[in-house]
């Protein structure tokens, strides 16, 4: 069997966030590094347009219609790593502006490898913006990890098999 056939693994990936704007909010221009267990909402969705012509009452003609793209949750470990919360705080710092939130808006990468861990195929995801930040629901007799989630809007995404 050749290696193009073996499915991948669903636990090799890794995700970067970067800024659009280098240098916006203090951040690193990368943030996040592979650093989430969890990563779930890569899809589209496209809603065809039906018509019917006229006098013919036994088919309907499909056309494309808009995509919808689903929102991205991912899930890690908290740590004190703060970079997704002074992230978010950045986004919904100053609502009366012109346009708000969009200097702090961000690219994602998220890369599926193989079980050698070789890249195989990316996503890019853009204009990225944070619209939920929870953090971990604290228990005294709960003996597990702490673990944050973020769900993040994203504006479209492509699909490529990555180089090498």
């Amino acid at each position: 069997m050749s290696d193009s056939s073996y499915p991948f693994t669903s636990f090799n990936f890794l995700v970067t966030l970067a800024m659009q704007q280098a240098g916006t909010l203090g951040l690193p221009d990368q943030f996040c590094n592979g650093a989430f267990a969890e990563c779930d909402g890569l899809e589209m969705t496209m809603e065809p347009k039906t018509v019917r012509e006229g006098g013919n009452n036994t088919q309907q003609i499909h056309l494309v219609g808009p995509v919808n793209y689903g929102t991205l949750t991912l899930r890690r470990g908290m740590s004190s790593n703060q970079d997704l919360w002074v992230w978010f705080n950045a986004v919904v710092a100053n609502p009366a502006a012109p346009t708000p939130g969009r200097g702090a808006l961000a690219n994602a990468v998220i890369t599926m490898c193989d079980a050698a861990q070789t890249p195989r195929v990316v996503f890019r995801l853009s204009d990225c913006l944070p619209i939920k930040l929870k953090a971990a629901p604290l228990h005294a007799k709960d003996g597990g990890v702490a673990i944050e989630e973020i769900q993040i809007a994203y504006s479209s995404f492509t699909i490529q098999l990555a180089s090498g």
